[in-house]
């Protein structure tokens, strides 16, 4: 004869291994689905930090860089600069000509800009949306980060030619970058950005971007003109023109107000 106390002690058990059996299966199922796929934000952003690498080096550099701006009304205006950069968060630009404006220096350091003129003490406060020059602002130049400055997701694919491109909406982490919300479209294949569209707080649509003529720059294909238009006041453009970019090893005390005296 079997004992009520024993039938009820081997339910018990039976109940107890059940539960942990499927406690089991359910940590096995999440652990599981935490590892099928990164999410749409991880695969949006590491599409832009590639297009990013894809544009500038992610270490130290030095590239020159040319812009001409054209305006249907006004002769042809033609800068240069050169761009030492470190790290996408430091950035010296020197205007190298024309000689009546050689010796003023654009610092970046993080988001913070401030332009240094020879016959003005102390640099002055600047933000990366004021303009630079024609539809070049001095975020343009001194800041490409589009990794570290917007919330990227992909909100479509398109066909264009014979290749396949991502479409992503950037919005601006704050209010201090260069644009507020970007439209960015990247080959899906080889990670080469095509071409953006920048828009304003009110999001409207202030210029057009297209990334053209790669070629090897500091030991990889890169896009060496860049066309910026203007999306509200047809035929004004500036063109973008990159060459001479070689990988240095910048000392962090470049970037720095105390040392913009120092570089000529």
């Amino acid at each position: 004869m079997v004992h009520k106390d024993s039938v009820r002690n081997g339910r018990w058990i039976l109940a107890l291994m059940s539960g942990i059996f499927l406690l089991l299966q359910s940590l096995s199922v999440a652990a599981q689905g935490s590892s099928v796929a990164p999410t749409d934000d991880a695969i949006a952003r590491s599409i832009v930090e590639k297009a990013d690498k894809v544009r500038f080096p992610a270490d130290g550099f030095q590239v020159d860089i040319v812009i001409n701006s054209q305006r249907p009304d006004k002769d042809a205006d033609m800068r240069k600069y050169r761009v030492l950069s470190k790290g996408n968060e430091n950035t010296v630009v020197m205007v190298t000509e024309p000689a009546s404006e050689r010796g003023q220096i654009i610092l970046m350091k993080g988001r913070d800009l401030w332009v240094f003129m020879p016959e003005v003490s102390q640099p002055v406060r600047i933000s990366l949306a004021q303009r630079l020059t024609g539809q070049v602002a001095n975020g343009d130049l001194a800041r490409a980060n589009f990794a570290g400055d917007y919330n990227p997701k992909v909100i479509g694919t398109e066909k264009i030619g014979n290749d396949s491109f991502h479409i992503l909406e950037l919005i601006a982490v704050d209010r201090s970058v260069t644009y507020q919300r970007v439209v960015y479209w990247v080959n899906e294949k080889s990670g080469w950005p095509l071409k953006a569209e920048f828009y304003s707080l009110s999001n409207r649509l202030m210029k057009k971007c297209s990334y053209e003529n790669f070629q090897t720059l500091a030991g990889r294909l890169r896009p060496t003109r860049l066309v910026m238009e203007d999306a509200l006041r047809n035929g004004e453009k500036s063109i973008l023109e990159y060459s001479d970019m070689k990988l240095r090893d910048l000392p962090d005390k470049l970037f720095t107000k105390e040392y913009l005296k120092k570089l000529d």
